[in-house]
């Protein structure tokens, strides 16, 4: 009995600072592009498939610090992963003072611009809502290859949608062959992709000094998406000078492991990022 207790009351704070998420359609008027997926599946809300219509969830906190972060959940391109690399985490950002958003992005099938222009909008949605959710920097925040489309917006943006910083969880960075993500190239790119494209979105060369922070986590044992993007990518910004970025590779663990209790360093990644994101605030 005591330790049932105990257990529930382990719970109830996160429980707390959970809530429904406000539901947005980035493009209610349509998207300046399209994907040319005809049938999304949906069959199961936690991995939606092939997605078409590109909808942002966001959970703001109840009293804002300032921060808020918009999270692409991984999947490779073709599926996401919506729970444990999205909403789970929601009320632990919000327990921050966070306010924190899931974007369900629209399925690249060969269209590299799709996925881009959607977290683009996502930034432009977020920073419309200042007042409303009291949000003065917004970051991405993506894993495997919501990652590759993290960093691809820390890399790839105008005035209007330079995110303030960027989280990393095990990206797909590179779209180089030696250490890329297959599948992730294959959806985002096509089959043949040309040597432009491929350099285009190798993200490790495309940082510049105008390239936002990072947080960036790894396990050395991946074999999913090689440790090599996150080395590679991290080493660009110290190249260029981006200050305030941080990497993090963990002995095991291997690929995909978000959010879950099961991944051995959650304490040490969760305690390491809420200190960087305290310095980030500051910045």
């Amino acid at each position: 009995m005591k330790k049932s207790l105990l257990f529930l009351l382990f719970l109830l704070p996160a429980a707390l600072f959970a809530q429904k998420a406000i539901e947005i359609k980035l493009w209610p008027d349509g998207a300046p592009n399209d994907n040319g997926i005809l049938q999304e599946d949906l069959t199961d809300p936690d991995y939606p498939k092939n997605t078409r219509e590109a909808i942002l969830y966001v959970y703001p906190a109840e009293k804002g610090n300032g921060l808020s972060v918009v999270a692409c959940p991984g999947g490779g391109y073709s599926i996401l992963a919506m729970h444990h690399e999205g909403t789970d985490m929601a009320a632990w950002f919000n327990s921050q003072g966070i306010t924190y958003a899931v974007l369900r992005y629209r399925m690249p099938n060969g269209h590299d611009e799709v996925p881009l222009s959607d977290v683009h909008q996502a930034i432009r949605v977020m920073r419309s809502h200042a007042d409303d959710w009291q949000v003065k920097k917004v970051g991405v925040m993506g894993a495997s290859a919501g990652g590759h489309l993290a960093s691809t917006a820390a890399t790839h943006f105008d005035a209007e949608t330079r995110p303030d910083f960027q989280i990393l969880f095990y990206p797909v960075i590179s779209m180089d062959p030696k250490i890329n993500h297959r599948g992730s190239r294959i959806n985002l790119l096509g089959q043949n992709p040309s040597a432009e494209k491929i350099r285009e979105y190798s993200n490790e060369l495309q940082v510049t000094p105008q390239t936002p922070p990072a947080f960036i986590m790894h396990s050395s044992d991946d074999t999913a998406v090689p440790v090599a993007n996150s080395l590679n990518y991290f080493q660009a910004l110290v190249n260029n000078q981006v200050p305030a970025s941080s990497l993090h590779v963990y002995p095991v663990g291997g690929h995909g492991w978000g959010y879950n209790d099961s991944f051995p360093y959650k304490r040490q990644w969760t305690g390491e990022l809420e200190k960087w994101l305290r310095e980030i605030s500051k910045l």
